[in-house]
């Protein structure tokens, strides 16, 4: 089975994590065959706008997967890859560390009723240097409760302070 999807629609591409089991954690496969993904997006000139989404309801993803470490930014948006089509996170569940990071950096976001953003590395004194630009992306003191002191933040939140772009029934969001 394959650790990341790739689903045509069209001109839409909807490129999947596949790791719902693990919470669709990013592991060293996961972010390798992202960026193969987004690549093969970007070179095909039938396709206008990805969709970036993880497989299951309980979580878009858990962040890097700890039992066999990525180099996460082979999945980010714009970091390991450049386009100039849209591309939309799609997120359900859990949206966690790296996760925050992944979805922040793409164009649009929409966000399932179930959506919960959450950087538990704050907690443990830890952080990667990527989290940083959220504060670019949403209220600083918001970006700052997140970042220092790992409070969960739920979609409708982050769609009040204008960190998503719509809220939408669970399931809907690949729609």
């Amino acid at each position: 089975m394959s650790a990341v999807t790739s689903e045509d629609r069209g001109p839409i591409s909807i490129i999947r994590i596949n790791r719902p089991e693990r919470l669709n954690a990013i592991n060293k496969a996961v972010a390798v065959e992202l960026q193969q993904a987004f690549q093969a997006f970007d070179r095909d000139d039938d396709k206008r706008v990805a969709i970036l989404s993880g497989t299951g309801e309980r979580a878009f993803t858990s962040g890097a997967d700890v039992s066999d470490l990525p180099e996460l930014w082979r999945a980010i948006p714009g970091v390991s890859f450049k386009t100039d089509k849209p591309i939309i996170a799609a997120t359900s569940g859990w949206v966690i560390g790296g996760g925050i990071v992944m979805s922040m950096m793409c164009d649009l976001m929409v966000s399932t009723e179930s959506t919960t953003f959450y950087y538990p590395e704050a907690k443990l004194g830890t952080t990667a240097g990527g989290i940083s630009s959220l504060v670019a992306r949403m209220p600083h003191k918001l970006a700052m409760e997140i970042m220092l002191l790992g409070s969960k933040v739920s979609a409708q939140r982050a769609y009040e302070v204008g960190f998503v772009n719509r809220v939408v029934p669970n399931g809907q969001h690949e729609i």
